[in-house]
């Protein structure tokens, strides 16, 4: 399996980060990406992933941080994505139900994230929240000027914002929320998603999957994600690792170079 989106340089995994993936590679978890939510954060993200033969990682800034970053350019970011460890520009995107930073200064650090994605051809991960018809707006403006690789990740939006950003050569990931029971609505978008689209992800250290909710998240939880998935597509958990685990490799290919 690859969980391609976790957060291991905060708090949450300071005292036993080698323990937890310990625990995720005994789990079957063979490849990891860790994400950058701040551009301040990035050295210490990739340090990570230079330190572990299974670890990759990401450069970009989170939406709640866009007002922290406004000087940030593509340029910058191209040129962190030099680096061999680093496979994707984000996490970007739009939250409008916080409000953490104007809708002016996400727009344009998202268009930033996206020149740098078409630029370097990384896949682009995409946060989105209360925000749909823009994101979509913006994806496909942005895609008429040059195409890139979108993944929308930790899918939880809306039917419309699926269907548009999938016409576009998007990838969805699925994260524990798949198998909340109050995930009515998101189960509903996800089995319309054909499978072949589909990545696994943690959000570790949050949103845990069932039987694990309420705890720390972690990495060995994947397999609870791909479970909730076979549940809903109607095929067994062996199949869902195995074409996840080859979508992920194929949407983050600087993985396999």
């Amino acid at each position: 399996m690859f969980d391609t989106h976790v957060n291991l340089h905060g708090e949450a995994f300071a005292n036993d980060l080698d323990e937890v993936l310990g625990r995720a590679r005994a789990a079957g978890v063979q490849r990891f990406l860790a994400i950058c939510d701040r551009y301040d954060n990035f050295p210490a993200v990739k340090a990570i992933a230079e330190a572990q033969r299974d670890i990759w990682c990401s450069v970009g800034v989170h939406p709640h941080h866009a007002k922290d970053f406004t000087g940030l350019m593509a340029e910058t970011l191209i040129t962190e994505a030099e680096h061999p460890k680093v496979v994707a520009i984000g996490e970007t995107g739009l939250d409008f139900h916080y409000g953490y930073s104007a809708e002016a200064d996400q727009v344009r650090s998202l268009r930033e994230h996206v020149r740098a994605a078409r630029a370097t051809g990384l896949p682009l991960i995409l946060h989105t929240r209360e925000a749909d018809s823009l994101m979509a707006d913006i994806l496909e403006d942005e895609y008429a000027i040059g195409p890139f690789r979108p993944l929308l990740h930790c899918y939880t939006g809306g039917e419309e914002l699926c269907r548009r950003a999938l016409a576009l050569g998007s990838y969805v990931s699925v994260s524990g929320i798949l198998s909340f029971k109050s995930a009515k609505d998101v189960r509903a978008v996800i089995a319309g998603v054909p499978l072949e689209r589909i990545i696994l992800e943690t959000d570790c250290p949050y949103l845990a999957p069932m039987p694990m909710r309420g705890r720390r998240n972690e990495p060995s939880y994947l397999v609870h994600v791909a479970e909730a998935l076979g549940a809903l597509m109607g095929v067994d958990t062996d199949t869902v690792k195995r074409a996840t685990t080859e979508n992920a490799v194929r949407l983050f290919s600087k993985v396999a170079a």
